[in-house]
């Protein structure tokens, strides 16, 4: 338990965690776009889903569908006399579908369709970006085969491709609407300008996709994390190592990708897909992973905003920090843990429990499926060096005579060398951990306004 190891630098395991933090949100995954995830799931029984054309006939090949009826009425599209139609279909059943993180319905070369092009064919064709026609066809006739009704992607808001209206479906609805005219797809550039956004129907495309920013998301796809599959799981994909070493994380993909890495990817993804919904451990992983995000998101950034407050004289700003610091050490501040001058070793044991305690149960005693297992590794990757940067920030803050609890065995001077250190070290630890509930608007938004990432189409 040394407090001076840090990760390696080719580890994935944050990367794993923060992409399980984001599944279905939208937020995250029009910042980072580039989808390394794929889940099994269903649809519930009883959900809607809405389908916009021209036409009144109802689709007798793949198609798309959307969640919210605000996305499909921007396919809506006919004359102002005849109208368009809107399509509305009801599960039956539970739907099985396989979901595509990142922004997958973004049509870009460079990274969004990367995971489906591996599924449909074997290999990334980027001259095929707009071939959303065979892309559909050849995904449903790999998924079908399977037991898959559809495919759950993002994009202004979250869509999914079913692949038979006939199954698993029925109609709700097919209504005659009113039509705004015929638009194309995807808008011309420029953008539209933002003065008569407001009554572009895409506006309200991304209005409703800005519902489901945040977590829980959408909540109408329940994912069965005992079955991801991810290209970040450096043992089963370990030829992207060296392709993302050094690079910023906006630039991961898939691009790069071995025959072989391919190959083995899909013959786990198969056994994922036809493995039956929720045979998993029982452990709830969506609020495991958002407990660690939970208690640390908003003390860490508290942090590294008194440290970098320059209107507060020094010492004082070291001992808020120093607060906050004890804080997160707190359930795991052993009475045992007595200070030794000059050394650090005295808080191993306060970091061995804070890095082991919301796992240590699972480990020892539960059978875990290979997915969760890559989930749990994440999880106690990323806890680990919270907790251990927490802690030894913590130990120096005691040494140094900070600390209003646990006396210093010796006093120390003035802490500006140490306020130095300790804003390089949270502002690299933040970066490590990159989790987009640091990103936002700020101010927040306004009535009449809200916090938007650019994303396809705009």
């Amino acid at each position: 338990w040394d407090l001076n190891l840090e990760p390696n630098v080719n580890s994935t395991g944050h990367l794993i965690f923060d992409t399980v933090s984001a599944f279905l949100q939208h937020w995250p995954n029009t910042r980072y776009r580039n989808g390394h995830n794929l889940i099994p799931g269903v649809v519930p029984v009883g959900t809607l889903l809405y389908h916009g054309r021209g036409d009144a006939n109802i689709p007798t090949e793949p198609q798309w569908t959307a969640t919210d009826p605000e996305h499909s009425y921007a396919f809506c599209r006919g004359s102002k006399e005849e109208g368009c139609w809107q399509l509305t279909v009801v599960a039956t059943r539970p739907l099985n579908v396989l979901y595509f993180d990142g922004s997958s319905a973004a049509k870009m070369i460079d990274g969004p369709m990367d995971t489906q092009d591996i599924v449909a064919w074997g290999k990334i064709i980027p001259e095929w970006s707009f071939n959303e026609k065979r892309r559909l066809e050849d995904l449903c006739a790999w998924g079908v085969k399977l037991g898959l009704d559809g495919f759950v992607r993002m994009e202004m808001d979250f869509e999914i491709m079913l692949c038979d209206f006939r199954v698993g479906v029925e109609v709700a609805s097919f209504l005659n609407l009113k039509s705004n005219g015929r638009r194309e797809f995807p808008p011309r550039y420029p953008p539209p300008d933002p003065s008569s956004f407001a009554n572009n129907p895409f506006s309200e495309v991304i209005h409703s996709g800005s519902w489901h920013n945040k977590f829980p998301g959408d909540t109408r796809i329940q994912l069965d994390y005992a079955r991801i599959v991810s290209f970040y799981d450096t043992a089963l994909v370990p030829s992207l190592i060296s392709h993302r070493f050094g690079q910023e994380r906006w630039y991961h993909r898939l691009d790069g990708i071995s025959e072989q890495d391919a190959a083995a990817f899909m013959v786990r993804l198969e056994q994922a897909v036809t493995t039956p919904h929720g045979l998993g451990s029982g452990v709830d992983w969506t609020s495991l992973v958002h407990v660690i995000v939970d208690r640390y998101a908003n003390r860490l950034e508290m942090i590294r905003y008194l440290l970098n407050d320059t209107d507060v004289e020094e010492l004082r700003t070291a001992k808020r920090v120093q607060t906050q610091l004890k804080a997160i050490t707190q359930p795991y501040n052993l009475n045992s843990a007595v200070p030794v001058p000059n050394e650090l070793d005295w808080a191993s044991p306060i970091y061995e429990w804070c890095s082991e305690t919301h796992t240590k149960y699972i480990v020892a005693s539960l059978e875990l499926t290979v997915s969760e297992q890559l989930i749990l590794d994440s999880l106690y990757e990323t806890n680990k060096q919270i907790c251990r940067v927490a802690t030894k920030m913590w130990a120096q803050g005691v040494l140094a005579g900070l600390d209003d609890v646990v006396e210093a065995p010796v006093a120390k001077e003035t802490p500006t060398a140490l306020l130095s250190e300790w804003r390089t070290v949270i502002d690299k630890l933040m970066a490590w951990l990159d989790w987009s509930v640091w990103i936002t608007c700020r101010p927040a938004c306004a009535f009449e306004e809200y916090c938007y990432l650019p994303t396809w189409p705009f």
